[in-house]
């Protein structure tokens, strides 16, 4: 047989790029599918209204002016969820995007293209909790550590500077009686600096002789991390350590890789083999541009298409039946809590009248509490702040509600007119916390297929998601933690904005590890069929951002994979 690549790779994303760059780098021959656009490419120089090449294996062919060019900073041009760059949809922005079926209110924030939601991402790569691995998943924590290490190096991760809203955050957690944890094996309650995969700001960056511009290397601290970091004098040396600048280049240095954006993958081809029974043979796709499909064969394929489309893509190959296919969908069930403060009060702790939120990193601060979840400081830029924080609400608009005098916080919901306008009017004064639930994973929440719904690649995913008694337990007491925090520092307002379940940033678990795959990420039902995203993970891990652990295992697969398949 004629294999177009020894592994074909459904997805550049989180994952994707992660096994793409361990593959080539021991000789593997690759081959990976994107279905959004790559921006930052010679080969693309236009990549939203003209499909360009049909693929890239050349690390020359990385270009930092085009990059600079097209991620412009600006929110709608690049994050909204309809015509914007990032949206989940294809890469021409004329066309509509990818239509998903919520069964409640929500939106699943994710990101097509080279580098996937890591493109938005805030680049937070704490590992997972130990609790929520050991005598849980079946692997151990302590396997997963040289994997971390190797992750953690390769981006590389760093603990996130300090400005002015992690100063609060942290003189907030002192305050409120909690020790700062120096580990990256979380065990007990306590706040850090964030362990974030964005390059240390240049030691230089303050220094009035030192001509300011592309010489520079490093974060530069000015936010904007959600719309598209660009910073940096070359593709690979941008800032924020997404895969589109970090293992995407050392995946095509290998010479092994080869990458096709705007190849949406339809089906997973398979075979009745003698011996394997049944195994994977290649993919069809569809290019998103010219709507044409083909087959492509491999020895070996790699599901990395993220929690929503990878189970999706599975029922819409009619792969073997299994009951954990799509199910189990945990989310860390997001909430915000935000703190308003007087001139005075800020002067007093951080000698400055004013916390912008903009500044910095979007969040380099955070706490963990082990069989709880997390929170962290966040700053957005203000269309995104004014949405995240005012505009997303399950509790209806605030001026209906009457707050519980037993409750720490003095707003409660969706926040319009007037008030708004004040709200926002002290944006340079305030300070968000984003909370993160350890939500557990319940067999009826997760991805079917739509049964009337349909688009160009098949059925459409249906998504469900309820938290149980237990999940809305554990964000009650993370939020009623944040706004203690806020109190403790003299916030003299709290607002809680109760966020409804269906707003998607952290999906996991929906092609859980043991259940769809065996501990080393291979089907148990068909054979040389690997998943690396999110979707692989036993469950939430504790309510810490899943991107570091995906990565890691994704490294941990590819040694496995190789070690069976290909040594």
């Amino acid at each position: 047989m004629s294999y177009d690549a020894d592994v074909i790779i459904i997805g550049a994303g989180g994952g994707g790029a992660v096994v793409a760059k361990e593959l080539g780098e021991l000789g593997i021959n690759v081959l990976v599918l994107e279905a959004g656009p790559w921006y930052g490419n010679k080969k693309w120089p236009n990549p939203n209204s003209e499909s360009g090449d049909e693929s890239s294996s050349d690390v020359k062919d990385l270009d930092k002016r085009l990059l600079d060019k097209q991620f412009t900073d600006y929110e709608a041009d690049m994050n909204d969820s309809i015509s914007g760059k990032f949206r989940w949809g294809p890469a021409d922005r004329n066309k509509s995007p990818w239509f998903r079926s919520l069964a409640q209110i929500g939106l699943p924030w994710q990101s097509t293209g080279v580098g996937g939601t890591t493109q938005v991402y805030w680049s937070n790569s704490p590992r997972a909790l130990p609790i929520a691995v050991d005598n849980v998943w079946p692997i151990s924590y302590q396997e997963l550590i040289p994997y971390y290490q190797k992750v953690e190096a390769t981006l590389p991760v760093h603990p996130a500077p300090m400005t002015a809203k992690e100063e609060l955050f942290f003189y907030g957690a002192k305050m409120a009686g909690y020790p700062l944890i120096n580990t990256l094996n979380v065990t007990f309650p306590g706040y850090r600096p964030q362990p974030n995969a964005i390059l240390p700001p240049d030691p230089r960056i303050n220094d009035p002789h030192f001509p300011f511009g592309e010489k520079l290397t490093g974060c530069t601290l000015r936010g904007h991390c959600a719309n598209g970091c660009h910073i940096g004098p070359s593709v690979e040396k941008v800032a924020k350590r997404s895969t589109l600048v970090s293992y995407i280049p050392l995946a095509l240095k290998t010479g092994r890789v080869k990458i096709m954006p705007n190849t949406f993958a339809t089906r997973i081809i398979t075979e009745n083999h003698p011996k394997e029974g049944i195994r994977v043979t290649g993919v069809q796709f569809r290019n998103t541009w010219s709507g044409e499909f083909g087959d492509l064969k491999s020895k070996a394929v790699v599901m990395a298409a993220g929690a929503i489309e990878t189970p999706r893509l599975w029922l819409n190959s009619a792969l073997p039946l299994n009951p954990w296919v799509g199910r189990g969908l945990t989310n860390h069930w997001f909430d915000v809590v935000s703190g308003i403060f007087d001139e005075q009060v800020l002067m007093n702790i951080l000698g400055t009248p004013e916390v912008p939120p903009f500044i910095g990193q979007t969040s380099a601060a955070r706490f963990d509490y082990p069989g709880l979840g997390s929170i962290e400081n966040f700053g957005l830029s203000p269309g995104l702040y004014a949405m995240t924080h005012y505009a997303l609400s399950q509790h209806g608009y605030s001026f209906l509600n009457q707050t519980d005098p037993k409750e720490p916080w003095d707003l409660y919901g969706r926040e319009v007119g007037e008030r708004l306008k004040y709200l926002m009017s002290q944006y340079r004064k305030s300070l968000s916390i984003l909370i993160l639930s350890d939500d557990e994973v319940n067999c009826q929440n997760g991805i079917t297929l739509d049964p009337v719904l349909k688009d160009e690649h098949g059925p459409v995913p249906l998504i469900r998601y309820s938290p149980s008694k237990k999940d809305k337990e554990k964000r009650n007491q993370l939020a009623r933690i944040a706004a203690d925090f806020l109190r403790k520092v003299g916030a003299k307002n709290i607002i809680r904005a109760d966020w409804p379940p269906g707003v998607f940033i952290h999906l996991h678990s929906t092609m859980r590890l043991g259940y769809v795959t065996d501990t080393n990420c291979e089907a148990y039902q068909v054979k040389r069929l690997f998943i690396a995203d999110n979707s692989v993970l036993y469950n939430g891990i504790g309510g810490p951002n899943p991107t570091l652990t995906t990565q890691a295992l994704a490294t941990r697969t590819v040694e496995k994979m190789v070690q069976k398949y290909f040594s």
